[in-house]
C-alpha cells in the first residue's frame, strides 16, 4: 500500500496540530485541510503547503482518511458522511454528542470495514505506556484533571471536555462492567457543568474517584492507582511516575517498601496517535482506541452526566 491520503476537517487550535502530524509521517500524505472559516483553512493550508478545501464534500475521491477536529456538535454528521463514503475516520473526543450517535458510527464503520479511531490522546502518553505493565489488579483509582478556564471547547460540559479522558483510561485498565455511578457537578462560569466529581464502582470491586474542573487556578493531570502491595502515581503533565511496592512484612520500625521513580520525556502523544491511525489503515488492523472504545467511554460519561443533572434538579 502506498501513502495514505489524508485531510483534516476543522483546523482551529487542535486541528492545526493534527495537520502538522500528518505532514511529519512518511507513510501519510496530507492532501489538504477544510474548515468552516475559509480564511483559517487558507492560512493553515499555506503554512503546510497543501490545498484548502472550502467544502468537506470536495474531499471525496481525494482522500483515504480524515481527522475530524471540528466542534463536537459537528462530529456526528461529518464522521457519518465520510464513513458512508468509504473514508477512514479519526475523530476527536468526545466522538459524538450522544451515545446513540456513537452507536451509529460504530455500526457504519463495521459494516464498511473501515477504521474508526477516537482521539483519546492520553492513551498514547508515554507515562501511561510505561506504567501499564505494573497495573495488574487496581482496587482504587483516583484522578484529578484540573485546568484554568479557556473560552474554546465550552460547547460541551466538563465531563465530555475533560473527564472523558480519564474515564477512557480507567475503562482500558479495568476490564469489568460498571456496577454503579454517583456524580455531582455544577455550572460555574458557563451555562454547562464546569466542575464535576464521579465515583464509579465496577463489578470487579474496583472503585474510581474522578474529579475534573475547567475553572481551576492551575493545570493538574494526575492519575493514582492503588492495588495490593502497590501504589502507582502518574503525572500526565510532567511524565513523572512513582511506584511504591511493599516487599515484605513489617519488622519493628523498618518499613518493607521499595520506592521507584522515573521521569519520561513527555514525547508527542498526538503524533503517536496519528501514526497509530495510519498503521491501522495500512495494516488493516484494529485501532488502538477504536470507535467501540469511544462508545463505551461515551456511555459512562452519559451516566455521569445524568446523575449530575438529577442532583442539580433538586436544587431548583
Amino acid at each position: 500500500m502506498g501513502k495514505v491520503r489524508c485531510a483534516v476537517v476543522g483546523v482551529g487550535y487542535l486541528g492545526r496540530f493534527h495537520a502538522q502530524k500528518y505532514k511529519a509521517i512518511e507513510e501519510a500524505e496530507l492532501v489538504g485541510v477544510c474548515d468552516a472559516s475559509a480564511e483559517r483553512a487558507r492560512a493553515v493550508a499555506l503554512e503546510l503547503g497543501v490545498r484548502a478545501f472550502p467544502d468537506h464534500r470536495e474531499l471525496i475521491g481525494e482522500v483515504d482518511a480524515v481527522t475530524i477536529a471540528a466542534s463536537t456538535r459537528a462530529h456526528f454528521e461529518l464522521a457519518k458522511f465520510f464513513l458512508s463514503q468509504g473514508v477512514h475516520v479519526n475523530v476527536e473526543k468526545p466522538m459524538t454528542s450522544t451515545v446513540a450517535e456513537a452507536e451509529e458510527l460504530v455500526r457504519i464503520a463495521k459494516e464498511k470495514d473501515l477504521r474508526l479511531q477516537v482521539g483519546h490522546v492520553e492513551r498514547f502518553n508515554p507515562a501511561l505506556e510505561a506504567a501499564r505493565g505494573k497495573l495488574e489488579m487496581p482496587l482504587f483509582i483516583e484522578c484529578h484533571r484540573l485546568a484554568p478556564f479557556k473560552p474554546r471547547g465550552v460547547d460541551v460540559d466538563v465531563v465530555l471536555d475533560l473527564m472523558i479522558h480519564d474515564l477512557d483510561v480507567i475503562l482500558s485498565l479495568v476490564k469489568s462492567p460498571v456496577k454503579s455511578v454517583s456524580a455531582v457537578g455544577a455550572p460555574v462560569l458557563t451555562p454547562l457543568v464546569d466542575i464535576a466529581n464521579a465515583r464509579v464502582e465496577f463489578e470487579s470491586g474496583t472503585v474510581a474517584n474522578v474529579t475534573s474542573s475547567r475553572v481551576s487556578q492551575n493545570a493538574t493531570r494526575k492519575f493514582r492507582v492503588f492495588q495490593r502491595r502497590q501504589y502507582l502515581s502518574i503525572d500526565f503533565g510532567t511524565g513523572e511516575v512513582n511506584l511504591t511496592t511493599k516487599t515484605g512484612e513489617w519488622e519493628g520500625e523498618n518499613p518493607p517498601f521499595e520506592l521507584e521513580s522515573w521521569s519520561l520525556e513527555k514525547g508527542d502523544a498526538l503524533l503517536a496517535e496519528t501514526r497509530a491511525f495510519i498503521e491501522a489503515i495500512r495494516g488493516n488492523k484494529p485501532c488502538v482506541v477504536s470507535g467501540q472504545d469511544g462508545l463505551v467511554a461515551m456511555a459512562l460519561a452519559e451516566r455521569v452526566r445524568d446523575d449530575i443533572h438529577k442532583r442539580l434538579r433538586t436544587f431548583k
